[in-house]
């Protein structure tokens, strides 16, 4: 697996070496960058397993070829942690005992504060735990989930390597564990190699892989620093416009740091139909979206340069500030988190379910279940909680400029 993971090396090396005369070195970097990461040969970067080791030695020799200093254990690149691997989640008993390694990059700018920016590099390896495939184990590659973010990392470490924004450090996390339970991001802040009371905010990306036409952005975590929102209005890069959530918590690593009063920003393109699928490939990506999403963030970084150590606030859940709603069924649909208009749209219509069944289609906006107004994805899951299974719903929806009535059963 060594001899395997050295010719790859040498391979990305060299190829990279012949594109950089070249003006889109940039992109081609990125490119290769999730190509590799998303490639069979790491067999679904589970974390420990031998697919997750590849991937941190990568990580590893990219953040050395920046110039970035090692930041884990005792000097090393790795910061490792242990924990139960549960095969089989309907037997909780059944644990395997592993150990993963989160990978850390240190510019120390000799400043008082330091700036955290991570993404997770783990992802599904063949399967198990959170996969929607429905057939015999395949290699899930997560070229979005999240290749696509350690991508951006090294984009923004190159930058921030050779730029002139001093007056914080910046430590540079590719976290694993991040698909089992945030365990790398967890055992980071509870074991870390920094002292945490010196950082200033935590800036996380995952899945920034997917940037649609409309150039949408979810940007969340804005409620946990006053600083966030006036920021976030100063900043316009490439027609990127943002989607913004209040609350500190949220499936992703950001979480980790919140919980220790630490303001965090998390960034995510969207959700589509290949999500913890194996069909989400790197041919799949939009590598200039990555560029266009990090310099978004570079501007974040440019504009707090001078500001000091930001403020802190705790926020609600959002998904707790509404009237809390239990499922008995679903429709079976990916909504589109990133849409930023009146309804809840349809990203991917899954097979078999009462909505496929229902003649609902990719791309529908629903504004109304039976008698509940849709305005956003809170009022469509108000909606989903009136009903059991068995039972048959109107739905309303918008297909372009048409206004449908469908019938689904639950």
């Amino acid at each position: 697996m060594k001899s395997k993971t050295r010719i790859l090396f040498a391979f990305i090396i060299a190829f990279s070496s012949i594109l950089s005369a070249q003006d889109q070195k940039a992109l081609l970097d990125i490119q290769v960058d999730v190509v590799y990461l998303a490639s069979d040969l790491l067999m679904g970067r589970e974390t420990g397993t031998p697919g997750e080791e590849m991937a941190a030695q990568y990580i590893a020799h990219r953040f050395e070829s920046i110039g970035l200093s090692p930041k884990g254990d005792e000097g090393s690149w790795y910061h490792e942690f242990d924990f139960n691997f549960v095969p089989n989640p309907h037997k909780p008993d059944d644990k395997e005992a592993r150990s993963g390694k989160n990978v850390i990059g240190y510019i120390d700018n000799a400043a008082k504060t330091t700036v955290v920016i991570g993404g997770h590099y783990d992802h599904l390896g063949m399967g198990g735990h959170g996969s929607r495939h429905a057939g015999d184990p395949m290699i899930h590659n997560g070229a979005d989930d999240n290749a696509s973010g350690i991508a951006a990392l090294f984009y923004i470490a190159d930058y921030l390597k050779n730029s002139d924004y001093k007056n914080n450090n910046y430590l540079f996390i590719a976290f694993s564990g991040e698909e089992l339970g945030l365990y790398g991001s967890k055992n980071f802040v509870n074991a870390p190699t920094i002292a945490l009371e010196n950082v200033n905010y935590m800036l996380n990306m995952d899945m920034v892989g997917r940037l649609n036409e409309e150039k949408v952005l979810a940007v969340n975590g804005v409620g946990t620093s006053p600083s966030w929102k006036d920021i976030l209005e100063k900043i316009n890069v490439a027609d990127i416009n943002i989607k913004t959530g209040e609350s500190g918590i949220g499936p992703s690593d950001h979480s980790s740091f919140y919980t220790k009063g630490i303001p965090v920003l998390h960034f995510f393109s969207g959700q589509h139909n290949d999500y913890h699928k194996p069909e989400d490939d790197s041919h799949l990506v939009n590598f200039q979206g990555i560029i266009e999403i990090s310099e978004y963030i570079l501007a974040i970084v440019k504009n707090l340069d001078n500001t000091g150590k930001l403020a802190f606030t705790k926020t609600k859940d959002e998904s707790e500030s509404r009237k809390a709603a239990k499922f008995k069924v679903t429709l079976g649909v990916m909504p589109d988190y990133v849409f930023d208009g009146y309804g809840m749209r349809i990203d991917g219509v899954l097979d078999g379910k009462p909505a496929q069944k229902g003649g609902i289609e990719d791309g529908d906006v629903i504004i109304k279940i039976g008698d509940t107004e849709v305005k956003d994805i809170y009022g469509y899951m108000e909606g989903l909680s009136k009903y059991k299974s068995g039972d048959t719903a109107t739905v309303i929806l918008m297909r372009g400029d048409k206004k449908i009535k469908k019938e689904v059963t639950f």
